[in-house]
């Protein structure tokens, strides 16, 4: 039986609606992980298949992307940013969230080439969202950015559409061997299906903040066509993170 693993966030409620329609939870054993688990699991050969943070992408040794869908933004994101109480340009440590691999690296390229600063780094842990204060900020990514109330938020999708021009892909349904074709297509089929039924998910999943609005969380701020930009902006981000890793060679993404 595949193995399959996907994010526990409000991002991917679409999906799982779909597969659960569809009743394809009884053709894999599914599991729900936090990012960076999700992320091990794959690389660890736990699961065959996992939506996962695209950054492990260049790490696995046979990574097939196998599906027409991911989490996507052309813009603002909403739930992926920088927090902090002072302007991004005063800060002196950043702490980077123990769930993301891909928003992480994402922060330290638009560190690097956007803002051209160079803040200490620090390993996250949980719990470490409340204790941002002073010259210190945080990369907080998921349900957990909603309803926080810090002086400043630095929208990573956004910011990385202003300095690239293109949109960004911090997950994909990422498989590490080859699967059978008949299963992609359905599994195609499940996640269309449910992202058909986002107006009805908008009043079947229960927001976490009264301010929030579920329906334009998934209509307006995710994207979750894995179309032509998308590809172009998700090579461009793994060979920049390939490249300052210090591998010369380009990566090219293979979509299957």
């Amino acid at each position: 039986m595949i193995k399959v693993s996907a994010v526990s966030y409000l991002n991917t409620k679409p999906f799982l609606y779909g597969i659960f329609q569809k009743e394809l939870d009884k053709q894999f054993d599914l599991s729900l992980d936090m990012p960076s688990e999700g992320a091990r699991k794959l690389l660890e050969g736990e699961v065959d298949l996992g939506l996962v943070p695209v950054a492990i992408i260049p790490k696995l040794k046979t990574p097939h992307i196998i599906s027409d869908y991911c989490i996507g933004a052309e813009g603002a994101v909403n739930t992926v940013a920088i927090f902090s109480e002072v302007p991004i340009d005063q800060l002196t440590h950043l702490y980077l969230d123990y769930q993301s691999r891909t928003s992480v690296q994402l922060a330290q390229v638009l560190l690097r080439e956007y803002w051209q600063l160079s803040p200490e780094l620090l390993p996250a842990y949980e719990g470490f969202e409340k204790e941002l204060s002073g010259t210190v900020g945080g990369v907080i990514i998921g349900d957990r950015t909603i309803g926080l109330t810090y002086a400043f938020k630095y929208d990573l999708g956004h910011y990385w559409t202003v300095h690239t021009g293109l949109p960004f892909v911090f997950a994909a349904w990422v498989s590490n061997r080859k699967l059978p074709a008949s299963f992609i297509k359905i599994f195609n089929e499940a996640l269309d299906f449910g992202l058909s039924k986002l107006h009805q998910l908008a009043y079947l999943v229960q927001s976490p903040d009264d301010s929030f609005s579920i329906y334009e969380y998934y209509t307006r701020y995710i994207k979750y066509h894995l179309d032509e930009p998308k590809k172009e902006g998700l090579a461009l981000f793994l060979n920049k993170i390939q490249q300052y890793a210090g591998v010369e060679e380009e990566f090219v993404p293979q979509f299957f």
